[in-house]
């Protein structure tokens, strides 16, 4: 049982229709008593005693079945019981919600004893001299235990926040919790009306009881309290501070029993204050696919929807709407005012709408409940009231700060912010200012200090900014700073760098976005942008995000006059034009034009690296629309421009791209080895500068190549390795060229788990960064498995779907391959004549490519469907066989060759030619050192045992 362990709460508990009596163990419904087991009670009441907050499963186990050993199939068993007696989902209902991988959370509002206040909060001394006691504490219960502990260890808190982020909700739910703590000697300080900072001491002497003649009160109100013992809270602080500041200090030095707790915008800064921040409400994550009962687990959405229900909206709360709320929440930063206000909008507007309107209108917040404080019945005014306790030089630089997205340096903010008061030169001490009075926050969790505006401040000031007329100047100023930082050589090599998480560079992001939004808008400059967008490139491949790549280039492109066409500037745009449109488009036309015209005028002017780079990427463009004649012709010209650089990282791309198309298996594999010795995992920096990632994809070429040779157990291993390094890169782009690569090594292997695994991994990260070829070489992919697994009816319609698809984009690198499987999966339909088709149009496209060391296994399947045929001569069959297996020994494939010499075998050990399948296969399968688990070797083995035991 677990009554004694759950921490005290008041004997009756109530929410939505039903009381739970704890006492009695007893459940009501509308006055009703209703069945329920147990455990059922024992989980209900854990839960209840932590609403809101996330109870780990390990934790209900513990506390519900202290005495027994149990596994979490029989706590879900009992919660699914316990919502069905609840009616949890019904009509909207919601009560137990489950926070994937956390544990359960009870999300509905709770009264305890007609009273709101947390548990272990409650009161027995309730105070004339407290406000109301707040119907809404979503989210607060750990600031509110947080605070109550410091303040009885300190004496002094200052509870410090941006407005409406809920800090007089915490201090008068601490004023009502301590209340038995001080005898009911707590007083509450309503200074937001003060107008005046001398009439502070007045009032709180007024307060007080105290009738103080003197002109100056405060050491009367000083020997009043000197023996006192008492709490005082002085709510919203920073319009006086000075004033409250000075008393403050007093009182904690001369009147040693005082406690005194404090809200404002802005600290106090006095000896014996202690600040806590109180931060945001929690905010569920940026997750498409979260549910509602997810969604439940996060105070801001718990707020959010209540408020929309009081606004008199009908929600039924649903999957489909839950990433809408949880959008609202982030878009708000947490921030409680802001979400009741926009909740209050829900009914005029609906959900979907609303969270449009407040993306970038601020007068959305325009109307609030008539009973708040004035200073809190808008967000307009909530933030007037900031903004107006603010000297002028804070206001200019607050303004120009909006023009940032997300986080941003203090060097940043010197150079956008500082440029026209003489008084605004001393930016780092108007942004320490900021941050104390909680209009700026500041980050210093890693080893870098970030600082952002929240949005809903952001927003406020932006507004400010256009009326002021200073917008433009200052986005140029912005486009301008990141135009530098991305120039810098420190940021170029940490962005070309492979090595760097995704993590390092996001910052940058929204900025630039922003910048060049603005440079290529009616009011910008298409110089900058240009410039902007050249620079930016290799970020937004760093990022993966192509489409933004594509968009911004081509803008800039069309934006170049005649002074600019053929510069190193459009070498740079036409170069990061043609990649985006590869990897997003397909191998089309236009992709390829770019990147010519990136390639002749590198030429032109003589450009050794851009035009390494531009080599590189044709070699690719040329190799994934199966041209190979063509990518191992720009594979040798690579290799002259690097040795004419003369630069080793140069000389390592170059072997990359000989590595990747050279036709025979020994000389690739010495030159992606050459690679692969001089790019290690760290620093990738100037090898990936010419143009691509040369190391993973030697890598993965490597496996590749290795497996053709007949090292299977190695070529899995390398395929693993490069997977892991790709994803550990975070580098989305580089995972689906391993993916996919290391998906047809596991595939050949019979390795059907990692295939299933990849292949699925890989169309999730293709559709999410919309790189079309991918998705599309994914879902091959699994088609192909789900013929291996004789799902044929299936499988095949989805791979003939597939290359369909790959071919509009142009996207003929596995074409040979994936009609290797379609044969394999039409020939065991009983459908020879279209696996014999397929083979054939495959063989005439590898002599025209000049792919030429998949022929042995074309010709392997050739004859054994022909050999399958009951009116074909076998000798045609057979004939088929062997030229499979001479040309695959000629060119060292000894995985073709096992192959061609297993079906041989098969062929001649039918037609009682024992002795001659016996010579053909056991050579062969003798001179394999690995791969003995894979399914061609175990198949060969056991043939050949048949063949020695007949």
């Amino acid at each position: 049982m677990v009554r004694e362990e759950i921490s005290p709460v008041r004997e009756a508990v109530a929410f939505g229709a039903f009381t739970l009596h704890l006492a009695e163990r007893r459940l009501e419904k509308a006055g009703a008593p209703i069945h329920v087991t147990a455990r059922g009670f024992d989980i209900l009441a854990v839960l209840v005693d932590r609403a809101g907050q996330i109870v780990s499963k390990k934790e209900l186990m513990a506390r519900v079945w202290s005495d027994v050993t149990v596994d979490e199939g029989s706590l879900r068993f009992h919660i699914g019981v316990l919502r069905k007696t609840l009616g949890d989902g019904s009509e909207g209902a919601r009560y137990i919600a489950t926070v994937s991988g956390r544990g359960y959370c009870f999300v509905a509002p709770v009264s305890r004893n007609e009273s709101h206040a947390p548990a272990d909060l409650a009161v027995s001394y309730p105070s004339r001299r407290l406000p109301p006691l707040p119907t809404r504490t979503l989210g607060r219960e750990d600031a509110v235990q947080n605070v109550l502990s410091l303040l009885t260890m300190n004496r002094f808190m200052t509870i410090a926040g941006p407005g409406g982020i809920g800090k007089t909700t915490v201090a008068i739910l601490l004023g009502y919790a301590l209340c038995p703590n001080f005898e009911d000697a707590v007083y509450f300080f309503d200074l937001g009306p003060l107008s005046d900072p001398l009439l502070v001491p007045n009032a709180i002497a007024s307060i007080l009881g105290l009738h103080i003649q003197a002109s100056d009160p405060l050491p009367a109100i000083i020997s009043y309290l000197r023996d006192k013992r008492m709490l005082i809270i002085l709510d919203s602080c920073e319009h006086v501070i000075e004033a409250v500041a000075r008393l403050a200090e007093r009182i904690f030095q001369e009147a040693p029993q005082i406690h005194i707790l404090a809200t404002s915008r802005e600290t106090l800064r006095v000896e014996g204050e202690h600040v806590y921040r109180l931060s945001p409400l929690e905010s569920p994550p940026d997750r498409a696919d979260i549910t509602a009962d997810e969604l439940l687990a996060f105070p801001a959405a718990q707020l959010f929807i209540e408020r929309v229900k009081a606004g008199g909206f009908h929600l039924e709360l649903n999957d489909g709407q839950a990433p809408v709320i949880a959008e609202i929440c982030r878009k708000l930063d947490g921030i409680a005012l802001a979400i009741e206000l926009a909740a209050g909008g829900v009914k005029g507007y609906g959900l979907r709408q609303t969270a449009e309107l407040i993306k970038d209108r601020f007068g959305f917040f325009q109307s609030g409940r008539r009973t708040a404080l004035l200073r809190h019945q808008t967000l307009n005014a909530t933030l007037d009231w900031s903004y107006n306790l603010l000297e002028e030089r804070e206001r200019v630089v607050l303004r120009k700060l909006s023009i940032f997205i997300g986080v941003f340096t203090l060097q940043a903010a010197q150079s956008v912010a500082a440029w026209r008061a003489p008084g605004e030169g001393n930016v780092d001490i108007i942004l320490a200012n900021l941050v104390e009075k909680s209009l700026v926050s500041m980050d210093t969790s890693d080893t870098s200090t970030h600082y952002r505006l929240l949005d809903t401040t952001r927003l406020y000031a932006v507004t400010k900014l256009n009326q002021h007329g200073e917008f433009n100047e200052t986005a140029r100023r912005h486009a301008k700073y990141f135009l530098d930082r991305l120039r810098h050589p420190e940021i170029l090599a940490s962005i070309r760098s492979e090595t760097g998480s995704l993590a390092t560079q996001a910052p940058l992001l929204g900025n630039i976005g922003s910048a060049l939004a603005w440079c290529f808008s009616t009011a910008g400059e298409v110089r900058i942008g240009a410039e902007l967008a050249a620079a930016s490139a290799p970020f937004f491949f760093k990022m993966s995000m192509l489409g933004e790549c594509r968009r911004w280039t081509e803008l800039a492109i069309a934006s170049l006059d005649e002074t600019r066409r053929g510069t190193a500037a459009e070498v740079e745009l036409q170069a990061a034009l043609g990649l985006a449109l590869m990897f997003t488009e397909g191998n089309g036309d236009q992709a390829h034009a770019a990147l010519t015209r990136g390639l002749l005028l590198a030429k032109e002017l003589g450009d050794l690296p851009h035009q390494l780079q531009l080599l590189g990427r044709l070699h690719h463009f040329h190799y994934r629309r199966g041209n190979f004649r063509d990518a191992t012709g720009l594979a040798r010209q690579g290799e002259i421009v690097a040795r004419t650089m003369g630069d080793p990282d140069a000389i390592a791309a170059a072997h990359s791209l000989r590595g990747i198309s050279h036709e025979e298996l020994e000389p690739a594999r010495h030159h992606l080895e050459a690679a692969l010795a001089h790019i290690p995992t760290s620093p990738r920096v100037a090898a990936f500068h010419f143009g691509l990632d040369y190391r993973n994809r030697a890598r993965i070429f490597l496996a590749r190549t290795l497996w053709l040779l007949g090292y299977a157990d190695q070529a899995s291993a390398t395929a693993r390795a490069t997977v892991d390094e790709a994803a550990e890169m975070d580098h989305p782009l580089n995972l689906c060229i391993a993916l996919l690569f290391a998906n047809c090594v596991y595939l050949w292997n019979g390795d059907w788990t990692n295939a299933d695994m990849t292949s699925h991994r890989l169309i999730e990260l293709a559709r999410e960064r919309s790189i079309k070829p991918y998705e599309a070489a994914g879902s091959a992919l699994q088609a192909c498995l789900l013929i291996a697994h004789d799902n044929r009816d299936t499988g095949i319609p989805t791979l003939q779907q597939a290359l369909r698809t790959l071919r509009i984009h142009r996207y003929e690198l596995l074409t040979t391959i994936l009609n290797m499987t379609l044969a394999e999966g039409l020939l065991m339909n009983g459908r020879q004549e279209e696996a014999l088709t397929t083979i054939d149009e495959a063989l005439t496209l590898v002599e025209s490519s000049g792919e030429l060391f998949k022929r042995p296994e074309l010709l392997r399947l050739k004859g054994k469907i022909l050999l399958s045929k009951p009116r074909t001569d076998p000798i045609t069959g057979e004939a088929s066989l062997l030229e499979a297996l001479d040309i695959a020994a000629r060119i060292g494939a000894r995985a073709w060759e096992l192959r061609a010499a297993t079906s041989l075998a098969q062929f001649w050990s039918s037609q009682g030619r024992v002795a001659d399948a016996r010579r053909v296969l056991d050579p062969v399968l003798g001179r394999f050192t690995e791969g003995f688990a894979t399914r061609d070797v175990t198949s060969a083995r056991s043939l050949m045992d048949q063949i020695v035991s007949s």
